[in-house]
């Protein structure tokens, strides 16, 4: 049965946002992480979406917020143990999304062996752009992802470059969570993640076909 919903507003009533880890060699070298042999995966609550217009809020616990900029695939026809073969049927769609990164929390966590909840989880961590119809993107495994900060090119990078493709990720994490119409997945950030400060302007596309703005606030305690 047809979903009433309307796909192309999914951060309204999507309910996962999963993200995916180190799925850019470059960007886990950088990080002095080891390469995944499997997929490093997180949650983001829907809490964590904020579209263009609001700010990035620095929360008030962290002093270096970093970006990262993301493909984000839009599931438009969930499933559980979905076939690699199949796995592009159950896409609806893409939006460029930001995996916004309370680094020096991160770290700590890390260090305890904690969880990343409050690194990667906080109110307004995930930045999202318009929809992006399916038809839009011949082959979501050759895109150019930007971001600039103040007009300044921070990453560039392709995603060829994904250590582990889109259709592997949809089959890998539909086993273990079952993925639901309005899901998105976060495909992971290139290298050159940096920190932001408070009045920064980022500036995010995907190829020529989505882009978006937005400003940084720091949370006040």
């Amino acid at each position: 049965m047809a979903s009433q919903r309307n796909l192309q507003r999914f951060w309204e009533w999507g309910k996962k946002i999963i993200c995916v880890g180190r799925n850019y060699a470059d960007h886990a070298k950088e990080l002095k992480n080891p390469v995944p042999t499997e997929p490093v995966l997180f949650l983001k609550p829907p809490s964590a979406y904020v579209r263009e217009g609001s700010p990035v809020m620095m929360p008030y616990y962290c002093h270096n917020l970093h970006h990262e900029v993301e493909l984000g695939v839009v599931i438009g026809k969930g499933g559980t143990a979905i076939p690699q073969v199949s796995a592009m049927e159950h896409v609806g769609g893409y939006a460029l999304c930001l995996d916004m990164t309370a680094r020096d929390i991160q770290d700590e966590c890390k260090k305890k062996g904690l969880p990343w909840t409050l690194a990667k989880a906080f109110n307004t961590s995930c930045p999202v752009s318009d929809f992006v119809p399916k038809e839009k993107i011949v082959d979501p495994q050759n895109l150019r992802l930007w971001l600039k900060v103040n007009d300044k090119l921070r990453q560039e990078g392709n995603t060829g470059s994904m250590v582990f493709s889109v259709p592997y990720l949809i089959s890998y994490i539909s086993e273990i969570i079952s993925l639901e119409e309005g899901d998105i997945i976060l495909t992971g950030t290139p290298e050159g993640v940096a920190a932001v400060q408070e009045y920064d302007e980022l500036h995010a596309g995907l190829e020529d076909i989505v882009s978006m703005k937005f400003k940084v606030e720091r949370q006040t305690h």
